[in-house]
């Protein structure tokens, strides 16, 4: 085999082969380049390729401890923990036993080594079923089963109807005729329509394994890459080269489908392969709570220094005053040579006894909440799809609590606001219009008034699905309309349907795109059916006779083009070309003859996309025998080149979709979501800011805004930036922002609109504005306002209105719009999509929502978390995001007073002992109190916790507001908890100090003895945290009740066993103190002592929050109390009412389509036949009691629907 000297020139650079070092590239996989000889395993062995070996587990048996602890020390807090086992097993500073630290730290280490390790085991099983199915390759002339682990690059192996695609490979030949092969790309795309996948000419005929076994071409290609619809390459066989493309590739993860069997040779195997290039991580995101987290663990390590430098040099003094007169009974240790050592010694002593401020506890309790969290997501009944049979899923455990801080959410359309299922709704044919159904009187009738639909009992071929409501057109055919005949004719013909017949008359279409399934459905039932086709013909049944058209080409469609176009020659041998496409590409390709039907026609499609309908404009051409043969051949010339090959084909293209005759336009409806409407209108009223990104026409997006109720008729105003250059841009947003503010300006003093005027994040005045105004602006103009000298100025106009709709927007535009807002704005941002085009912007924004529809799975498993329906996102912010939210600023809150109330007592009890390290409570119960007497209380409380009913959290969407203000958890709530939890140990100490100083017990003796004294203190402080928790449960359950009253129970008892005469006798070494705890807690003066501290330390709490309760409610004490005057009064339930409204839609077309299967059809081969729109929306009216707040207040309320809030930040109705 001779490989011939001319090579492509991106590949010129590629250095002989030599050795086993392959090919060097700089962008990731080591190769410039994959050269791969068929058959000759010692050759490309060499080029030490990958095998077909996947591998997607972390660890093995060896590797698994040194590693997993290695990744969980990577951690900052427990590094920080190790280094303070290390100093606890110094003996000189160490004043706790080493099992105080090691024991919650082994702990934590153990749990998150068996999460990975049960996580890693199922990759580990996934891994070895998907490395040893079987494989038939073809080795020295006969077919092996082989492992698919086994396989190597450049082998032949033989696929089977239904198998999947071991490895990506190169299609040479298959049972079909002249190479084709079906294949469903489920795995890679979620898309389960089939596709067509063809062998090139030359390796075609190679069907029996001998010829095979002597086919010794080679492959120069690109390396290995993550792009799925794209390969480049050439096939080196016989001193000739041949072309290659995606249309030739298999890829891994794929199914043959309708096949029986096919040979391929291997290209890229195991990690090379396009599928595991394309199981890349996921950035790992991180929530504001934790960023916070980290800053105040920092803060408090900090504290805690600065605590140990001051008990350090009380050290000092005590020993160089006091100390130093009495060392003949209380002597240095060794080494301690100064009052100055003892100082830096008790310095690092008190590290040890204070670091309990931060325990590691309260990482692993902040995973077990988010656990708990993510499973009510998961369990949620209310989110189910049943008709999908599609739960809603949280795919990660991190981000629960952030649901309930979004302030932006954006949004897809297709798919994600509407259905994605397509129905043929209106049509125009030469300059009439077709599809409004008029009542007797001659007015369009309304939709309860239509009459029955148009019956196609005439057509046997007609799909009973379809319903069509003007009679008119049918009429236009039967009585031979010639453009109306020419109009579904090309609705037969200018598609890439496949068609299958399981039973005679029963047809079955698979469309890449719904709306080309639309399209050729409605053909069908006209009369115009598309009965199959090969690759050089199509065949029609027009009004019941069979006509086959020659198919010369497919001219396909791509995202750039916006049009595809087929030419056909008709029996008569006439050549024709129809094209169909988006308008604003196809009225600029029209002949000027047209103009006057041009204008009947655009009004027409202005009208469609008034009504939200998406739309496409036809046309066809007629060619010259001698035309087409010249052009032909320049056609196959560029499909053959080498370099440039798409740009070249897209010139000809263009070339001749040129001076045609327009036919007319075709209106596609895609409906609304159930309850889309009603979400958008409930997630406004609570705060949320809901932006549109679409790739649709500005029509169409603006009318689904107002189907939606993101627009409506009573906005001050709805802006519209159209500009081409930047400076238009400019001017519009501009001029925008001035209306604005004159609007704002024009209102006056009596108008007070106070939107968060105190938030840092706010970056202009025009937050502030009065009136409610919308942004639409298109793919083009948003290119130039994104830019670095603009975008603030974009940012600012579209912050200040209430909607924002970005139209014509690429995959690209809608990160970077998700990427500005985050920013500049710092607020948390939400994207949802269902379509591969919303990968990008889901795994930019702070939390990515993956709709599970028609557009397949990526989005999905891009996503956080996902479910069917648009709808369900209410639910998972205001319920499920609010909650989470809100048990976690609790959780923390509490958490940090008790650690600091515990804590805070070691550093009082310092300037009593003379600074000398002793701990005031026994080692036992400093190692149980965060992992046994007080972490399952807070654990309840962080997982169950709620301050209203579900039903009251999407009754009151204004509830959700304190999360996006970020109230409940901020530093200075933060300072109040560590002022808390420092007051209760002041008195947690100088209570029991101040009484037991002078206390006797029973019998005359002095009480105050330290044992005496370390169970009281330890005693009053679990009663008081206790109470506390009790205090700050809102929503009791069984299981709060067993665990603060359980932890109780489980202190005592455990506090009595340490002090019995039993473990005294097992380990007399250890348990010195036989009886002393029930000695102690047998005196009235303890339980006296014990009580004053609750008392005193619980009132101040209890009197604050009452005063705060009837002073300056909050809205969920709103909420709460008036479901008990409802509950009194029983009053009955007043449920929202669904007003109608006329729609005012202004709406237009988006091509759904991909680029698909036109040169594959067109390769000469033959081809078997494959197998409620809610527009005025209220919240619930304010009950009289809070009006009479607000009278008690002095201040005059806002009502349900304000979107103001009050100036002091309290948050109302």
């Amino acid at each position: 085999m001779t490989v011939p000297r001319e090579m492509p020139e991106k590949w010129a650079r590629v250095r002989a082969p030599g050795g086993a070092g392959g090919y060097k590239q700089s962008w990731g996989t080591g190769e410039e380049e994959r050269r791969v000889r068929a058959n000759a395993r010692e050759y490309n062995e060499k080029f030490q390729y990958a095998s077909n070996c996947i591998k997607t587990s972390k660890y093995n048996i060896v590797t698994f401890l040194p590693v997993n602890l290695f990744e969980q020390f990577q951690e900052v807090a427990n590094t920080y923990f190790l280094f303070l086992l290390i100093l606890q097993l110094i003996p000189q500073i160490s004043s706790l036993s080493w099992f105080t630290t090691i024991v919650p730290l082994v702990l934590v280490l153990t749990i998150t080594a068996v999460k990975d390790a049960t996580d890693d085991y199922f990759r580990h099983k996934s891994d070895n079923q998907v490395n040893n199915r079987q494989s038939q390759v073809l080795i020295s002339g006969v077919l092996r089963q082989e492992q698919w682990m086994n396989v190597r690059v450049g082998d032949i192996i033989k696929l089977e109807n239904n198998q999947f695609v071991a490895a990506d490979l190169l299609l040479l030949s298959s049972s079909e005729p002249h190479g084709l092969c079906y294949i469903e790309t489920a795995e890679l795309d979620g898309e389960t329509n089939m596709k067509v996948r063809q062998a090139i000419p030359v390796t075609s005929e190679l069907g029996d394994t001998s010829k095979l076994a002597r086919f010794d071409g080679e492959v120069i290609c690109e390396p290995p890459n993550n792009k799925l619809d794209k390969f480049g390459g050439t096939l080196y066989w016989k001193e000739n080269k041949y072309p290659l493309s995606n249309q030739n590739m298999l890829l891994r993860g794929c199914v043959l489908r309708n096949t029986e069997w096919c040979f391929g040779l291997v290209i890229f195997a195991g990690p090379d392969t396009k599928l595991m290039q394309n199981s890349g991580r996921t950035k790992f995101k991180r929530t504001s709570i934790d960023r916070l987290m980290n800053t105040l663990v920092l803060w408090i390590f900090g504290f805690l220094v600065c605590m140990g430098v001051i008990l350090a040099i009380g050290n000092a003094i005590w020993e160089h005053e006091v100390g130093v007169c009495f060392q003949i009974y209380l002597p240095w240790d060794e080494g301690v040579h100064s009052a100055f050592f003892s100082g830096f010694l008790s310095f690092w002593s008190y590290i040890i006894i204070l670091n309990t401020v931060v325990p590691i506890s309260l990482y692993v309790s902040v995973e077990v909440i988010r656990l708990g969290h993510s499973y009510f997501i998961n369990w949620d009944k209310k989110m189910y799809c049943a008709k999908r049979r599609t739960p809603a899923e949280a795919r990660t455990t991190t981000l629960n609590e952030e649901l309930g801080q979004v302030e932006y959410i954006f949004s897809d359309k297709t798919g994600t606001l509407t259905q994605n299922i397509m129905v043929f709704s209106k049509c125009s044919v030469n300059g009439h219009s077709y599809g409004d159904v008029q009542d007797v009187l001659g007015h369009k009738a309304e939709l309860g008034e239509r009459p029955e639909p148009v019956d196609f009992s005439f057509n046997p071929l007609a799909d009973p699905r379809f319903q069509f409501w003007d009679p008119g057109l049918l009429e236009a055919v039967k009585l031979g309309d010639p453009h109306v005949h020419e109009f579904f004719r090309l609705l037969s013909l200018c598609h890439t349907v496949m068609s299958e017949e399981k039973s005679e008359g029963e047809l079955y279409y698979k469309a890449q795109s719904p709306d080309e399934g639309a399209l050729v459905t409605a053909a069908r039932n006209f009369g115009f059916v598309f009965r199959s086709r090969t690759p050089k013909t199509i065949t029609v049944h027009e009004l019941g006779r069979a006509i086959t058209y020659q198919l010369l080409a497919i001219l396909d469609f791509n995202n750039i083009r916006k049009r595809m176009s087929v030419i056909v020659r008709s029996p008569e041998g006439k050549i024709r070309l129809y094209c169909k496409g988006a308008d604003t590409i196809l009225l600029e390709r029209l002949h000027p003859v047209n103009q006057d039907l041009t204008n009947v026609t655009t009004d027409h499609l202005n009208e469609y996309a008034g009504e939200g309908l998406r739309t496409l404009v036809l046309a066809y051409k007629d060619l010259e025998e001698s035309y087409y043969k010249d052009w032909s051949e320049r056609l196959h010339r560029a499909g053959s080149a080498a370099e440039a090959r798409e740009d070249r084909l897209a010139r000809l293209y263009d070339e001749v979709e040129h001076d045609m005759m327009l036919l007319g336009a075709t209106a596609i409806e895609d409906k609304l979501q159930q309850g889309v409407p009603e979400t958008i209108a409930i997630l406004t009223l609570a705060n949320i800011k809901i932006w549109v990104l679409t790739g649709d026409k500005q029509e169409t997006a603006v009318n689904i805004g107002y189907s939606c109720k993101m627009l409506t008729d009573d906005m001050t105003e709805v802006f519209v930036v159209t500009g081409h250059t930047v400076l238009e841009v400019r001017e519009e947003l501009r001029k925008a922002r001035e209306k604005m503010m004159d609007a704002s300006r024009s209102v006056g003093n009596g108008f007070s609109y106070q939107e968060k005027l105190s938030s840092s994040k706010l970056t202009s005045v025009l937050e502030a504005i009065a009136g409610e105004y919308a942004l639409v602006i298109n793919g083009h103009s948003l290119a130039h306002a994104l830019e670095a000298d603009m975008e603030v100025e974009f940012l600012e106009t579209a912050c200040a209105c209430k909607a924002v709709i970005c139209c014509r927007v690429t995959p690209l535009q809608k990160a970077q719009v998700v990427e500005l807002v985050k920013k500049y704005k710092k607020a948390v941002t939400l994207a949802i999509g269902d379509g591969a085009n919303d990968v990008s912007m889901i795994k930019t924004a702070h939390i990515g929502v993956g709709i599970s529809g028609q557009e397949g799975i990526q989005a999905v498993l891009a996503s956080d978390y996902s479910f069917s329906q648009f709808k369900f996102l209410q639910r998972l912010l205001l319920v499920h995001g609010r909650w989470s939210y809100l048990r976690m600023c609790k959780f923390l809150c509490y958490f940090f007073y008790k650690n600091f109330a515990f804590t805070m007592v070691h550093f009082w009890f310092g300037f009593f002992c003379g600074f000398s390290a002793q701990t005031v409570y026994d080692q036992y119960f400093i190692t149980l109190y965060n992992i046994v007497y007080t972490s399952l209380p807070v654990l309840a409380m962080g997982v169950f916790d709620q301050d209203v009913p579900e039903q009251r959290s999407m009754e009151y969407p204004k509830l959700y507001e304190p999360g996006q203000l970020n109230l409940l958890f901020n530093k200075r709530e933060f300072f109040i908890c560590i002022a808390q939890g420092i007051y209760t140990s002041v008195l947690m100490f100088f209570i029991p100090y101040g009484v037991l100083a002078d206390a006797t017990r029973d019998d005359g003796a002095q009480l105050a003895d330290y044992q005496s004294f370390a169970v009281t203190v330890a005693t009053s402080l679990v009663i008081v945290v206790s109470v506390q928790i009790g205090l700050d449960t809102g929503f009791w359950t069984a299981i709060n009740h067993f665990f603060i009253w359980g932890s109780l129970a489980a202190y005592f008892a455990i506090l009595f066993t340490m002090h019995s005469d039993g473990l005294f006798q097992m380990f007399p070494n250890q348990f010195r103190f036989v009886g002393n705890a029930q000695n102690t807690l047998a005196q009235p003066t303890v339980w006296l002592t014990i009580a004053l501290t609750t008392v005193v330390c619980i009132v101040p709490v209890v009197a604050f929050r009452f005063l705060k309760l009837d002073l300056k409610p909050e809205l969920s004490d709103t909420v709460r109390y008036t479901q008990l005057v409802r509950k009194k009064q029983k009053t009955q339930h007043r449920c929202m009412r669904r007003v109608g409204r006329a729609g005012s839609r202004r709406s237009g077309y988006a091509f759904s389509h991909q680029e698909g299967f036109g040169e594959l059809i067109m390769s000469g081969k033959n081809m078997r036949l494959s197998s409620l729109a809610l527009s005025g929306f209220s919240t619930r009216p304010s009950a009289g009691w809070i009006e009479t707040l607000r009278k008690k207040k002095g201040s005059e309320g806002s009502t349900a629907g304000s979107p103001s809030a009050a100036p002091d930040k309290t948050l109302k109705v």
